[in-house]
């Protein structure tokens, strides 16, 4: 597993704005802070995974700004031989897609849901972040709405794993 400092150094050699680097770091921050209570609680969660993980989540962004840099994200992160942190950049788009959701998306089709504890938390603390400040959970629920349409598939999925992660003591 690569350092925090490690993964920083890939966002800028990668080319990734100040802006993606800000926001990436609040993710990592408040996603710590999230896994660090639910670790308090008794469950197990890699705390340095969920660490460098938010902090490449956004890595395909220095190549676009567009739906698809969760797949050029985990391109790049896997042209360097980083699988599993590889995921977090597939799988944080929204509260995750569908293989028919991404097929209507015009990516790759297949599933790109969080499926580790880790994944989930830094989805969530994604969609908990505009820029670099934290908003409430109805506002990222606003936003989905905004962003998807009221009844997009994403919005229930993001409520399953802000209660999933309450539940499991990441906050109240």
């Amino acid at each position: 597993m690569i350092s925090a400092e490690q993964a920083l150094y890939i966002l800028s050699e990668e080319g990734c704005s100040p802006e993606v680097i800000r926001h990436s770091l609040a993710v990592s921050r408040k996603s710590a802070e999230i896994a660090r209570k639910i670790s308090e609680n008794g469950h197990d969660v890699d705390l340095e995974l969920v660490k460098v993980g938010s902090i490449l989540h956004d890595i395909g962004r220095s190549r676009t700004h567009g739906i698809s840099h969760g797949v050029e994200g985990s391109r790049i992160l896997r042209g360097r031989g980083l699988e599993e942190l590889a995921n977090f950049a597939e799988r944080h788009l929204g509260a995750g897609i569908t293989a028919e959701e991404a097929e209507k998306l015009n990516i790759p089709t297949k599933n790109y849901l969080p499926s580790s504890l880790e994944e989930k938390i830094v989805t969530y603390t994604d969609n908990l972040l505009r820029g670099d400040e934290v908003i409430s959970l109805e506002e990222a629920l606003e936003e989905l709405r905004r962003e998807l349409g009221p009844e997009h598939p994403s919005l229930k999925r993001f409520r399953e794993i802000h209660e999933e992660l309450r539940g499991l003591g990441g906050f109240q």
